[in-house]
């Protein structure tokens, strides 16, 4: 499996994560609003943010395929992360989201998700994917639903009960533009 370490959507670069993103990182993973949704639902020291970008940069050697970190392509800022995620104890393999705040809004997390779901399917031929959100963060609900996943059922993640939304492959393709030859 070959990895895919960076790619360009209209409006962002994902590029692999690396230990110049701690700042940027921490500072994201310390916001207690971006936070309120992911992982154990809380703030993360900055001990914890390294703790957890070691794990997001380390599950590219495990498996060939993680999470990117994603910039603007403008100004070359960070603004969060957005990949593909199945650790040890995942429900499925995931195509996830994480954004800065301050980038909220703007479409960015539906265009690098949808191209990282482009990766899943294409370059990596998953049958399927899934996205595991907390049940009340509806602005992941409607991302989900937006990239064509649906509600499947509720799951237990790390003690947490999470939503499953889930597309399979297949459907996907079915969703594509037919590309026209004129």
């Amino acid at each position: 499996m070959s990895s895919i370490l960076s790619l360009n959507t209209p409006r962002l670069r994902l590029r692999q994560l690396t230990q110049t993103d701690l700042d940027d990182y921490a500072a994201m993973c310390a916001d207690a609003e971006v936070m309120r949704y992911v992982g154990d639902r809380v703030p993360l020291s900055r001990d914890d943010a390294w703790r957890q970008l070691a794990m997001l940069v380390g599950h590219w050697s495990l498996r060939g395929y993680g999470m990117w970190a994603v910039e603007e392509r403008a100004s070359g800022k960070f603004i969060g992360r957005v990949g593909l995620h199945f650790p040890e104890g995942w429900p499925d393999r995931e195509v996830g989201w994480t954004l800065s705040r301050a980038y909220w809004g703007r479409g960015y997390a539906f265009e690098a998700a949808a191209a990282a779901l482009r990766i899943a399917f294409e370059a990596l031929n998953w049958p399927r994917a899934v996205s595991v959100i907390a049940p009340p963060n509806q602005p992941s609900i409607r991302l989900a639903e937006r990239l064509g996943e649906r509600f499947e059922r509720n799951v237990l993640v790390r003690g947490k009960t999470a939503a499953l939304y889930a597309i399979e492959q297949a459907q996907w393709r079915a969703a594509l533009p037919v590309e026209t030859n004129g």
